[in-house]
Parts: C-alpha cells; structure tokens; sequence
C-alpha cells in the first residue's frame, strides 16, 4: 500500500498559483477593495496583464476604442469578470492537464471545475449568498486534490474498484480505503499549504460532505449542489463515475424550488460558452 506521507510529497510536485492569484484572492475577501487595488495587483505581472487586454481587445467585445491599461479592462469588463479570469488563468496550468487516474482526458478536469464554479455561483446569487466570490474559487479548485491523487488512483484502481463495484463504498470511500486518504481531503492539504482561508479549506475538503456532519456549512453545500448537477450533466465524469453518495437533506435543507434549479441548469449552457470565448481569447 501507498504510504500517505508519499503521496502528501507529491504536493510539491503541482504547479504553485501565481503569486498574483493568491493575492486577488485575498483581495475579493476584502469589503473594502477597490478596482484600482485590483488594477494594481494585477499590473504587476506583466503576462496576465498582456492576456487580459488581449481578451478585452479582441473581436468578441468589438470596442471601438483600444483598450491599453488594466484599469480601463476592468471598467469594460467588469471586476468580477477580471476577478474570475485572473483565478482560471491561474488554476488553469494544473487542471489543463491529463489525469489518467480518472480517465479524464486533457481540458476535462479543467472543464468539470470552471462549470461547477459557474454552476455554484449561480446558486449562491439565487440564495442571495453573501461569499459569492469564496464559493466561485473554491468550487473551481475543489478537485486540485485529483490532480496529486491521480497516478496512485491508476496504480490501485483494480481495488479501488473492487470496492466500489461490489462493496458498497462510494468512490472517495474506496481511495481512502486503499490509499489512506482521498482526493477531497488531499486538496484539504493543498489548501492550507497553499495559505488558502480557513472557508476555502473547509469547503475543498468536504465538497463530497465526505466528514461526518450533520448539518455543512452552506457554502460548502451550495458546492456541493453544483457538483451534484455537474455529474448528473455528465460532465467531467471520468472513472470514478457517478460512484458518490446522495444526500438528499443537504439538498432540500438548501430551499431551492424547482424552478430555480431549473433556471440555474437552463442558464449554464451560455454561461459557460461566455466563460470558454474569453479564455480562447487570451
């Protein structure tokens, strides 16, 4: 059996978020922030700057009027909108890749994570959320625990799925099993290595709901929800399927009616169309 201290070194094997994305996340948890803070942050790394006029500038936006500095970006495009592409371009170099561990191809886990964070910002807006932000990023990094996991899940998949097809256990259950730890709790790690805020650890390692509490927090349950409706979506499922556990309080206990889920689901479509224009653009 894989030893979890081997696979915890692993860590250091991701591609680090640019400093640049650390501190715009911290800056969104700021109430006090400002587009010029954030025009700051930003103009001081010079490619994500040259990627964000790019996309301002390019044929989808057709302005008439050049755009040449990071403040006049974030006035046409928004600060949430910069905010959000600045966390993708950042997340983007570790879940562009191939995991073969999940069976997931190159862009699928990059996919699967942009829409769930698309998915559970939608949610949030519907429950007047306040975290809106938090729950954006921490959906789109939630599965970073799959990208350090990924080669020892493909060395023990036999048992893992062993598990999983004739046992019982849901797929995390069975990495932990024969692992020793699973992907949600891994990316737990990642998180605080990372300096991530206490809110956004919490949610990463327990998006499955995989400790035992009774009642999550609701942004960790709203992430929840937006993964739920990725995989019944049929996006992002790779090997580990749809082997996870229901819970179906978690999702009731949420209020949502019919209508908003459905509105959420029939939105996501151009949603994501919008999200993956921009970032060809750049």
């Amino acid at each position: 059996m894989t030893s979890i201290d081997a696979i915890v070194k692993q860590i250091k094997q991701l591609e680090p978020l640019p400093q640049v994305t650390n501190r715009v996340m911290e800056l969104v948890q700021d109430s006090r922030s400002s587009m010029n803070d954030l025009a700051k942050i930003v103009g001081f790394d010079q490619a994500l700057t040259a990627n964000i006029l790019k996309v301002c500038n390019s044929a989808y936006f057709g302005l008439n009027k050049q755009v040449e500095s990071v403040q006049q970006a974030i006035v046409y495009l928004g600060m949430d909108q910069v905010v959000d592409l600045v966390l993708m371009f950042g997340a983007s170099r570790n879940l562009n890749a191939q995991h073969k561990g999940y069976d997931l191809g190159a862009g699928e886990l990059w996919k699967y994570s942009v829409s769930s964070a698309i998915l559970a910002r939608e949610l949030a807006l519907k429950l007047g959320a306040d975290n809106k932000q938090l729950i954006f990023t921490a959906a789109l990094l939630k599965d970073i625990g799959k990208v350090v996991l990924q080669q020892f899940v493909a060395e023990s998949f036999r048992d893992i799925n062993e598990l999983v097809a004739h046992q019982g256990y849901s797929f995390r259950e069975a990495e932990k099993e024969i692992l020793g730890i699973d992907h949600a709790e891994l990316g737990g790690l990642v998180a605080k290595q990372w300096n991530f805020s206490s809110a956004m650890v919490e949610i990463i390692e327990n998006h499955h709901l995989s400790r035992d509490v009774d009642v999550p927090g609701r942004d960790t349950a709203i992430v929840y929800l937006a993964d739920l409706i990725c995989m019944m979506m049929g996006i992002g499922v790779g090997s580990d399927g749809l082997a996870y556990r229901f819970h179906k309080k978690v999702v009731d206990d949420l209020g949502f009616s019919t209508k908003d889920l459905g509105e959420v689901i029939a939105g996501f479509g151009a949603k994501y169309e919008e999200v993956e224009a921009l970032v060809k653009q750049s």
